[in-house]
């Protein structure tokens, strides 16, 4: 096998000293343009990579932010993910990503992990989990920041958006076209935060108005197409029928206007149907989905800015000076087709 090149190799190659290719790598504009050059010329004959772990420990740094989410396969966290990975980029940070499957327990060692690789900061979803994790994260003074959850009185920083008062809103444009037999199909509520705060605020706006939201009219399933279609079968066997389903994202929503047309009813005139994300399958079905809009972009963005001011050496180190603010961002309700009068 080939040995490693060194960083030794490439300074003779190039014909200057260590310290220079040293600058080459890591403070490139500092050093003349013509010895720049050959040293980088030199870097890709040999084919040198500085080596991590040696930066890591001169540094205490490794420049990587660890994101632990449910999944990979809901869309709802690419947007996001996308726009904190171009943020951390142009910071020269790495972004790493793990999953949980909703799964606490998985969730627990993938922060574990991502703790004993040495990253600089985490980025977590939702705010409900074990107490000792947090803990934990103390422990390491390691920053971290949580996104697609907000409340004013967190103890922990949050980048996102009010889940309870998104849910109260939509149930309120929900009650406001006249549909007063109203039913969920809502996302697992253990260890999610997120979720339970949906189904609060839909029988908020309900209770806000003489109305209930019966146990039996809220099924929890998995935010997949399949088990929506299951659920929404449920409830619309129910004597009398809903006339509108509240799902707890849009990928429920789709499942539940299928099982709206394979029961031979139309959405919105039989039954309606709303979402929650405004993924882009919200648009594409027909009729298109009423949606709550969450700024998945945006809060990316500044989720990595928030870490990104704490990871700031002139900050005070690798926590930073003090904790910046929580930001807490707006969604926007969005009235589409799939949503009409009560019948």
């Amino acid at each position: 096998m080939r040995s490693r090149p060194t960083l030794e190799d490439v300074a003779r190659a190039a014909g200057v000293s260590t310290a220079t290719v040293s600058r080459v790598v890591n403070t490139p504009d500092r050093v003349r343009a013509e010895t720049r050059q050959r040293v980088e010329a030199a870097v890709a004959e040999l084919g040198y990579a500085p080596h991590f772990g040696g930066r890591a420990l001169a540094s205490n740094r490794t420049g990587t932010v660890g994101a632990v989410i449910p999944t990979m396969e809901n869309a709802i966290f690419a947007r996001g993910l996308q726009a904190m990975q171009e943020e951390l980029d142009a910071a020269g940070v790495t972004l790493l990503v793990a999953t949980s499957d909703y799964d606490a327990a998985k969730e627990a060692h993938q922060i574990q992990t991502l703790l004993g690789r040495g990253v600089d900061g985490l980025v977590l979803i939702g705010e409900a989990r074990d107490p000792a994790v947090y803990e934990l994260l103390e422990r390491f003074e390691v920053p971290f920041v949580l996104v697609w959850t907000w409340r004013a009185d967190s103890p922990w920083p949050c980048v996102g958006f009010d889940n309870f008062a998104a849910a109260r809103d939509l149930a309120e444009r929900v009650l406001d076209r006249g549909h007063r037999r109203i039913a969920m199909v809502a996302g697992v509520t253990r260890d999610n935060d997120r979720a339970e705060a949906r189904i609060r605020g839909v029988r908020a706006a309900m209770e806000a108005r003489g109305l209930a939201l019966a146990p039996s009219a809220v099924v929890e399933c998995d935010y997949r197409i399949e088990p929506g279609i299951e659920a929404a079968r449920g409830l619309l066997a129910a004597v009398p029928r809903p006339t509108v389903l509240i799902c707890g994202n849009d990928v429920l929503a789709a499942g539940a206007c299928r099982a709206v047309r394979a029961a031979g009813l139309r959405v919105p005139e039989d039954v309606s149907v709303t979402g929650f994300d405004n993924i882009e399958i919200a648009e594409l079905l027909e009729p298109p989905l009423a949606t709550v809009h969450v700024p998945h972009r945006r809060m990316g963005r500044m989720a990595a800015r928030n870490l990104l001011a704490r990871l700031d050496p002139a900050a005070g180190g690798a926590c930073g000076a003090e904790r910046p603010a929580s930001l807490r961002l707006e969604t926007e309700f969005l009235a589409r087709g799939s949503l009409g009068p009560a019948p």
